[in-house]
């Protein structure tokens, strides 16, 4: 299974770690990248369609602004970021150039997924690139990112790449080998893990931070990008791309990395827009009956089913569903303001007529804008 899904997978994004492409004593690695170059553009000629999400901007940055660590402020984090995001990008056109292979760069921030117009835009942008054979190169909008609108790491950007692309297979390269049975620098004797069917709760505590000053994220989010992605039906491979070779050779059915399956349910691309881009605004606490109705009988949300509402927000927002033990099993788009749920929580239809006139929606929350988590 593993081989055959590696080797057959057209629609590959690879996400490209910082220590891969650049460090804090010489900022930019051009060898580093001039050899991934060389391995992609093989892929790529092999029949593959690749799209490159990379990090190394901030690091490329401090190095050219003197730091001496890495910055804490946002402003000068969004300095280095517009010192370094050039310079990379000037590496990949080079690098890429030499082989005869085009590159475009693509800034994007979270309200670029967030809004579903955009997020199509971005999609039809991208396919349109893949097209003319061009490399988009992928990295998150920094210089201009606030809190409010980041991603937040690249694993995560790349993880909403796959799904924007429609992708078969998702590639995180970084400095580590893949998932481990145990963490192989304080036990020698744990050993790869080549093949995740699922990821468990297990899988996801083993899951540890990372602490090398180039990366943003650890193996943690790693794993996380690849549960999103698996509800999209990508699977995900973790692999090591310091090693020279090992990157065609696995996707041509040998050994290395660690690839986590897809699931077999896959949402559609609206509902998984929907439980994995957007941030809820606020929480709903329902019944057990409204509970049962939602995760298994697939239907929609009337008010009669919710005991509480929680946080501020408008109609079309997204909001978490919770059961009575605070656990959130759905997320979906609403059709009443917080204010007005506030009011209408626990009635049926015709009292909420009683109380505020008729309404536009039947439904709080349409089973077509509902995703069960």
């Amino acid at each position: 299974m593993r081989d055959e899904l590696l080797k057959q997978a057209t629609r590959v994004v690879i996400k490209i770690g910082s220590s891969l492409v650049a460090s804090r004593d010489t900022g930019l690695r051009p060898e580093q990248i001039d050899r991934l170059a060389d391995e992609i553009v093989a892929i790529q000629a092999s029949g593959r369609e690749v799209l490159i999400v990379s990090s190394g901007a901030i690091v490329s940055g401090i190095k050219k602004l003197g730091l001496k660590e890495y910055p804490k402020s946002l402003p000068v984090k969004q300095a280095a970021a517009a010192v370094g995001q050039s310079r990379l990008m000037w590496a990949y056109e080079k690098s890429f150039e030499r082989l005869g292979v085009k590159v475009a760069q693509v800034l994007l921030t979270h309200h670029d997924l967030a809004d579903r117009r955009r997020f199509l835009n971005a999609r039809h942008t991208l396919s349109a690139l893949i097209g003319f054979g061009v490399i988009p190169i992928i990295n998150e909008n920094d210089t201009v990112a606030v809190d409010e609108i980041r991603v937040g790491d690249n694993d995560t950007l790349a993880a909403e790449v796959a799904h924007l692309v429609d992708a078969e297979l998702l590639i995180i390269l970084s400095d580590i080998d893949g998932l481990y049975t145990e963490d192989p620098r304080k036990n020698s004797a744990a050993t790869l893990i080549s093949l995740i069917p699922d990821i468990t709760e297990e899988i996801e505590e083993r899951a540890g931070a990372s602490s090398t000053f180039e990366g943003t994220g650890g193996m943690a989010t790693k794993i996380q990008a690849a549960k999103k992605v698996s509800e999209y039906g990508v699977a995900t491979l973790i692999l090591n791309g310091q090693k020279a070779g090992l990157l065609p050779h696995v996707l041509a059915g040998g050994p290395g990395g660690s690839l986590f399956l897809a699931k077999e349910r896959r949402f559609t691309s609206r509902k998984h827009w929907i439980a994995f881009t957007l941030r809820p605004r606020g929480t709903m606490t329902l019944d057990p009956g409204a509970v049962e109705a939602l995760a298994r009988r697939g239907k929609s949300l009337l008010a009669s089913g919710i005991l509480n509402v929680s946080g501020a927000f408008d109609v079309g927002d997204a909001v978490s569903c919770l059961d009575q033990d605070g656990k959130e099993f759905a997320k979906g788009l609403v059709n009443f303001s917080s204010e007005t749920l506030t009011q209408i929580k626990g009635l049926k239809t015709a009292e909420i007529q009683q109380q505020l006139g008729p309404q536009e929606y039947e439904e709080v929350i349409h089973r077509d804008n509902l995703a069960i988590l």
